[in-house]
């Protein structure tokens, strides 16, 4: 039997991350109609579940890799940001984050320093403000 598979599945796509994510976001909606009488759970998380056989079983590889390399970049950027935001309320109790008024790029400008000349690191305007 497992042979048979493996031959059915050769030249196929297969899982991917994107796929896992349509799986557990098919669960969760199945677990959430068992607790609702709303079919539009159950309904969604059908047409999840089929997407992603649909997925598994192609035979356009180039095209569902591609699929998985856009999901995993957009889950890359959205941990950056994440990452981000969270090194900048860490320094939130030592810094004060102002933007430039002329490039919009964010400056970090220690507090408790009174009013102060802050020059932008990247197009050198000057512009006051009180840290």
């Amino acid at each position: 039997m497992r042979q048979k598979m493996q031959k059915f599945m050769m030249g196929r796509y297969g899982a991917d991350q994107l796929g896992q994510l349509l799986m557990g976001a098919s669960v969760v909606l199945l677990l959430i109609s068992m607790f609702t009488k709303w079919e539009i759970f159950y309904i969604l998380a059908l047409g999840l579940m089929m997407y992603e056989y649909y997925r598994m079983m192609s035979r356009k590889v180039e095209q569902r890799y591609a699929e998985n390399q856009k999901f995993l970049n957009w889950r890359y950027h959205l941990a950056v940001k994440w990452n981000r935001e969270k090194e900048h309320l860490k320094q939130r109790k030592i810094y004060h984050f102002y933007k430039c008024p002329s490039c919009k790029q964010k400056v970090r400008v220690p507090k408790g320093k009174g009013k102060i000349c802050i020059t932008c690191p990247k197009c050198r305007t000057e512009f006051i403000r009180k840290s």
